[in-house]
């Protein structure tokens, strides 16, 4: 019989059942393990015995990045320090890291996760994943790496940039999936089309992690390459790395693993929940983390959760892609803007391309203004500039109710990134 890393639920019932035993189990935990849980849960008013349903779960105080930075370098820690067998940080550059400690059970779990994110993607044991995401303390590399050799397939280990090596391997290794970044896909569907290796290589998927990616970008990197499916990793350090959602060859939402993690979507200002289908915050309980636990730790992502059930038949429910993260929420004359909400509005209209950059200036009016420099889809006639400028215009004001100046770029004129591109410029001061 085929090895399968889905959960077997029948049912949402016997979903929750285990949640529920989950959440009493972590709480349990973290109140014994952890002398700043024990403090936080005293100061909420509440104890293991408290915890009897899933309704009891808004009852518990929320964890934050603060606290995790506060308690460096080993925070959140609920187990004695002899059963940690490895730490990984935060990419993060300002201050201390956020630093998480793993027991071997975590790794266990976390690749576990991971390798039901390549099942979801349709990959078998003979496929060669290409991984060209960091390696070290971060967690990216490790876990598209472990993952992948959990799940059976053959890693091939490139690790970021280095662009002639990934070249040569996709040929001479004939690799059939690529992890990566957005902005790394693109930068390598450019290069092969450049040195005509398309019909060369043998790649069929590419699984995106890291950074938003648009639909116009999504479309320009299929095209480019060929490729037959793309699917969107989510994670993050702080709950074990990447591999904690896939979505599956559908696309109808992120898949997220339940049985694994509580998600609640809430308001980011009044840590409210918000109304079916309203963007809010993702705020994650894990139900079986040992060395971090985290107990409705505020991630600051930004989705919606998606209610109906995936047409593909799995029970596990889903989110939407991440739109941003409310501390990267812009505010423009008084209306609130997410960064994916660009992404969406610039993906509407087929003549722009997928790179482009938002900036905000302070003029001497005293009022803010908004310019979006955006590639033109290539072979796009820059003489159409005007005709591209006020469809931008049109729907920025008709989707997201700001005005905003336009200037529309040749394909290519923008920037590539290895890594995550930078595309928020606020020189509001």
């Amino acid at each position: 019989m085929k090895q399968t890393f889905m959960p077997r639920f029948k049912d949402a019932g016997q979903l929750f059942d285990h949640q529920l035993e989950g959440l009493k189990w972590t709480v349990a935990h973290a109140y014994n393990g952890s002398a700043f849980y024990r403090k936080q849960f005293e100061k909420a008013g509440v104890t293991p015995e408290d915890i009897t349903s899933l309704d009891d779960l808004p009852r518990l105080p929320f964890t934050t990045g603060t606290h995790l930075k506060e308690g460096y370098p080993l925070p959140l820690l609920s187990v004695p320090e002899e059963q940690v067998v490895r730490i990984h940080a935060s990419s993060g550059t300002t201050g201390k890291r956020k630093v998480l400690a793993y027991t071997q059970n975590d790794l266990d779990v976390w690749f576990d996760m991971f390798a039901r994110c390549y099942e979801m993607a349709g990959l078998n044991q003979k496929d060669r994943v290409q991984i060209a995401v960091g390696y070290g303390v971060w967690t990216a590399g490790m876990g598209f790496q472990l993952g992948c050799e959990r799940f059976g397939a053959m890693a091939v280990p490139v690790g970021p940039g280095n662009i002639d090596m990934q070249c040569q391997f996709l040929e001479d290794l004939e690799s059939t999936v690529f992890c990566c970044t957005a902005s790394m896909a693109l930068l390598m569907a450019e290069e092969v089309n450049k040195r005509n290796l398309k019909n060369k290589i043998h790649l069929k998927k590419i699984i995106l992690g890291s950074e938003r990616c648009s639909d116009a970008m999504r479309t320009k990197i299929k095209d480019l390459l060929g490729l037959e499916d793309m699917f969107d990793i989510t994670g993050m350090t702080e709950l074990y790395g990447p591999g904690t959602g896939l979505d599956c060859h559908r696309h109808e939402g992120i898949h997220y693993w339940a049985d694994k993690y509580i998600l609640e979507i809430l308001n980011p200002d009044t840590l409210e929940p918000v109304k079916d289908g309203e963007v809010g915050e993702m705020v994650v309980t894990t139900l079986c983390k040992e060395a971090s636990p985290l107990v409705r730790y505020r991630t600051r992502d930004l989705t919606r959760k998606i209610a109906a059930p995936c047409s593909c038949g799995n029970i596990l429910f889903m989110h939407d892609k991440i739109m941003g993260r409310s501390d990267d929420m812009i505010i423009l004359r008084g209306v609130n803007i997410y960064p994916g909400q660009i992404d969406e509005v610039l993906s509407l209209i087929p003549e722009v391309g997928s790179e482009y950059q938002l900036h905000l200036e302070r003029e001497g009016d005293g009022k803010d203004y908004m310019t979006i420099k955006a590639e033109a889809q290539q072979g796009i006639d820059l003489q159409n500039a005007d005709d591209i400028k006020n469809k931008i215009k049109k729907t920025v004001k008709a989707k997201i109710m700001v005005s905003c100046n336009v200037h529309i770029c040749a394909y290519g004129e923008l920037p590539r990134f290895e890594g995550k591109t930078k595309r928020i410029f606020d020189n509001r001061g």
